[in-house]
């Protein structure tokens, strides 16, 4: 018997809305809980995020080294070139010029926020980070 029931992701940043804006269209999600402080969405697949007002919410640094990479989303679609091309158009940036080729292709994103994801053609377990 599991000790707790899955939640949901909740990232800081200083404008909840427009990080639900990017969320919900790079998820095809939709609202599920507003309030002046936190957003929360639902995409088709019953994965939740929520997004939390924190007004002195700051960037993560990644991928520089002197700072850890603490959490971050890996997501997966079919296509990665019709993906990043709707990410990018959705105001998230490419975080990494390397494309990696092979069965566990991945390229890494920020959102408008400056959260950083993991975009992958397979759900396979990654390898360690490196640097």
């Amino acid at each position: 018997m599991a000790l707790v029931n899955a939640g949901v992701v909740v990232l800081d940043c200083a404008e909840p809305e427009k990080l639900a804006e990017f969320y919900k269209g790079l998820l095809g999600a939709e609202e599920t809980d507003v309030s002046a402080n936190r957003i929360e969405i639902l995409g088709p697949d019953g994965f939740r995020m929520a997004f939390r007002r924190d007004v002195n919410a700051t960037p993560p640094s990644w991928p520089r080294p002197e700072n850890s990479l603490q959490v971050h989303l890996d997501l997966v679609a079919e296509d990665l070139d019709e993906a990043e091309r709707g990410i990018v158009g959705l105001g998230g940036r490419p975080v990494e010029a390397k494309d990696p080729a092979g069965p566990h292709e991945e390229r890494g994103f920020s959102d408008p926020a400056g959260h950083s994801f993991t975009l992958r053609r397979s759900a396979a377990p990654t390898a360690p980070k490196q640097g």
